[in-house]
């Protein structure tokens, strides 16, 4: 890896960058790997890696499974480096994960143990996948708008009873809403008025980031703190408020209240960067990050591991 700067940042992706395949040049390439997916194959009850590799692809994007599966690949990419690249792993200052990759970011900084943060993961992807199932919601990606224009957007198209809310704010120009489906089917209708270039429907159950989404947080909540978490080794920037909090005392209200906010990417990305992050480093599967992060810092070096030396 070719990232030639003193503090390094780890990102890790979420949901929405699974496919079949994902974790395939992992465990072809490292044993260690191999290993992590045996272990959580144990953990789950299942056989998580069977499903990376081969699919079908429906099922991987199901909630309950998309979660654990990009979770364990960014743990497995994970111990590979610190295996093989000591040297990169001990330049990382700070580290950040799109909503279930902040779980990821969490663990990898030391504030939970793999098995814990796995069973959180799973039991968030159930919950998620639950509250989805009660109401008919989802979320799009609104193209071509910054974040005043898609507020304004939502508040035109909401009505008096839908859910309608920016969701995952990732950069100017690209960020998903969230709510109910009558509502963001209207807003597929009106955002070209608006001046927005296109708008795509993502692959997910429901309305993240959104008061639909308060039963999940709930259940959450109630595992959430039944696990012990420790102060973190280095920083992690959260998505609820895009600061910096390596104490252990904040991270189960912080990861609850994750489900019912927006994810402040675009937010916690600058401040890394204010802060002296140089360069950064996506861990796991998939191109959404450095796609985001370029849009906001169009120089700054980017670097992937997970997916193979081609990335």
């Amino acid at each position: 890896m070719s990232l030639d700067v003193d503090a390094v940042g780890f990102v890790f992706p979420g949901q929405g960058a699974q496919s079949v395949g994902m974790g395939r040049w992992l465990v072809e390439q490292h044993a260690v790997a191999r290993d992590v997916f045996s272990h959580a194959a144990e953990v789950l009850g299942y056989d998580l890696l069977d499903l990376c590799l081969n699919g079908p692809q429906a099922k991987l994007d199901a909630t309950e499974f998309s979660q654990p599966a990009l979770f364990v690949v960014s743990m497995a990419a994970v111990q590979i480096l610190r295996s093989e690249q000591p040297n990169l792993v001990s330049k990382v200052k700070a580290a950040a994960g799109l909503s279930l990759g902040e779980y990821s970011a969490i663990c990898f900084a030391g504030g939970l143990a793999f098995d814990d943060a796995l069973r959180l993961v799973q039991r968030r992807g159930q919950a998620m996948q639950a509250a989805a199932d009660s109401v008919q919601s989802g979320m799009a990606s609104v193209i071509g708008l910054d974040l005043v224009a898609v507020t304004k957007l939502c508040d035109d198209v909401r009505g008096d009873c839908d859910v309608l809310q920016p969701a995952n704010i990732l950069c100017t120009g690209n960020i998903a809403v969230s709510g109910h489906k009558t509502a963001i089917a209207r807003l597929i209708e009106m955002a070209p008025a608006a001046g927005a270039t296109k708008v795509i429907p993502l692959s997910v159950a429901g309305a993240f980031h959104t008061s639909l989404m308060q039963p999940a947080a709930k259940s959450l909540g109630e595992a959430l703190a039944s696990v012990q978490f420790a102060d973190l080794r280095l920083p992690v920037y959260s998505n609820v408020d895009a600061s910096a909090h390596q104490t252990s005392n904040r991270f189960a209200e912080l990861l609850a209240k994750q489900l019912v906010s927006p994810v402040r990417w675009e937010d916690s990305i600058r401040k890394m960067i204010d802060d002296g992050i140089e360069g950064f480093v996506e861990i796991g599967t998939g191109r959404i990050l450095r796609g985001t992060i370029k849009r906001v810092a169009r120089k700054i070096p980017l670097e992937a591991f997970g997916d193979g030396p081609e990335t």
